[in-house]
């Protein structure tokens, strides 16, 4: 049986036939061009096109990228296994105007040997790489790689193409350890496996698919943030977790932790407080972050939640930098503005906000700053007892500032109606001023100064 090896893609002897080429698009986002007939492609057509139409069926396509993130020119490669005889490739940039920047030529399809569970973590590390992609001539951004069947089945692909640098730059960040955390593929993420909770993965690889669509927190929780942020106007730089490494945010204005940002590690940690004590403006924009103290190894994420992993509230409360900590699941009610003069809330209407409160929440406690301003404040019942939902806005001693949204429905309600759970197109006005409030001013520099909190 003929096999396709990418190294520098020979055609195998007997398969009577080119091997698949990747054929960049090189054209701007807003100006992208089918990659096969190299004619343009209209531009509100693409911004629906990246959508999956048919999913399929289990495993009738899936894969995973070699690369979590990759800089702009370099190389990766994609380990897909599909039960179709042939499949394709195509790269969209996601954001405020999705845009198809690759594409590849179709690819002969095979089914990958089955996964391994190493240790209980279950692992595709060793399927064949099945298509190198060359990422030269595409903006940095969040990128969804969609394959799609012969057969018609469709599943995502997520890569960053991460910023060389961050320097005077709003950091938009992909909370990929999270995603990987809550990963089903193969049928054990660090919350369950087969007999339950007690079956869990201890350690979860990237060497392996997401499950669902293949994107399933980064459609949930980031995509209608990125969009904001780029209809913003303010200069962004984009990273993954993992790339919150010594020196990444040297300079930069802000760092933007997206809806669900649960999983951090020390050096994660280490590198966001420091950039927040030289003055770099923070923003969480869901709740629950800075939940679990993870160890990173090579590709996988350890959490065990017993030993190696512990909760950061039990040696340095997250409260400390988030200016509050995750408090109840699952959470459902009203949001409700307390402070409607802030700067953030300028230009909003309304002060509260069916639904939008949910379905995890936070609250000021202990370990959050003496300065923590509170400006909404939504009281409802946590199961049987009563509780707070809190969002909030302190100033760092360097001057940043910290704003910390405090319900985990905050980018949710960005979408308007289509959220569900009750949330209103008002709440996407006013989710998505307030966003743009605070993204416009934290570019500016540190915004935490006195005089400037009203």
């Amino acid at each position: 049986m003929c096999k396709i090896f990418l190294v520098l893609v020979l055609l195998a002897a007997g398969c009577g036939e080119p091997p698949p080429v990747a054929r960049p698009v090189n054209e701007p986002v807003n100006g992208p061009v089918n990659g096969q007939t190299g004619r343009p492609v209209p531009v509100a057509d693409v911004q629906e096109s990246w959508r999956i139409t048919r999913h399929g069926a289990d495993h009738e396509i899936e894969g995973y990228a070699d690369r979590v993130s990759v800089l702009p020119g370099e190389r990766f490669h994609l380990r897909v296994s599909t039960t179709a005889p042939r499949f394709s490739a195509a790269a969209f940039r996601m954001g405020a105007n999705p845009s198809k920047v690759w594409e590849s030529a179709q690819v002969k399809g095979a089914r990958q040997a089955p996964m391994k569970l190493v240790d209980g973590t279950v692992s595709a590390a060793h399927w064949t790489p099945s298509l190198p992609v060359d990422t030269r001539g595409w903006p940095e951004g969040a990128y969804l790689i969609r394959l799609d069947a012969s057969t018609g089945a469709q599943r995502y692909v997520p890569i960053t193409v991460r910023s060389a640098s961050t320097a005077g730059r709003v950091v938009m960040v992909n909370a990929v350890t999270t995603w990987q955390a809550y990963n089903l593929w193969g049928g054990r993420s660090l919350y369950q496996g087969p007999g339950g909770f007690a079956a869990r993965s201890r350690a979860v690889t990237f060497d392996r698919p997401y499950d669902g669509t293949g994107a399933r927190l980064f459609l949930d929780f980031e995509k209608e943030a990125l969009a904001v942020a780029e209809r913003s106007g303010v200069p962004l730089a984009y990273l993954t977790n993992l790339d919150l490494v010594p020196g990444a945010l040297d300079g930069a204005r802000a760092v933007v932790s997206l809806g669900h940002d649960e999983y951090w590690s020390p050096g994660m940690r280490e590198v966001v407080t420091q950039a927040r004590d030289d003055g770099t403006n923070l923003a969480f924009l869901g709740a629950n972050a800075v939940y679990w103290r993870i160890a990173l190894r090579g590709r996988d994420v350890v959490c065990d939640k017993e030993r190696v992993c512990r909760l950061w509230r039990e040696s340095r409360p997250e409260s400390a930098l988030v200016g509050q900590m995750y408090d109840c699941f699952p959470a459902e009610g009203v949001y409700r503005v307390r402070r409607p003069g802030h700067w953030i809330f300028a230009g909003t209407k309304g002060r509260s906000f069916p639904g939008m409160l949910g379905v995890e929440t936070d609250r000021v406690s202990r370990g959050s700053p003496g300065d923590v301003k509170v400006l909404a404040e939504s009281p409802f019942s946590c199961g049987d007892r009563s509780s707070v939902t809190h969002s909030t806005y302190y100033t760092a001693p360097s001057g940043a500032g910290v704003f910390a949204s405090g319900t985990m429905r905050w980018v949710c309600a960005l979408r308007g109606r289509r959220c569900g759970h009750g949330v209103t197109d008002s709440a996407a006005a006013f989710t998505s001023r307030a966003t743009t409030n605070v993204l416009r001013r934290f570019a500016k520099g540190p915004a935490g100064h006195p005089h400037e909190i009203s």
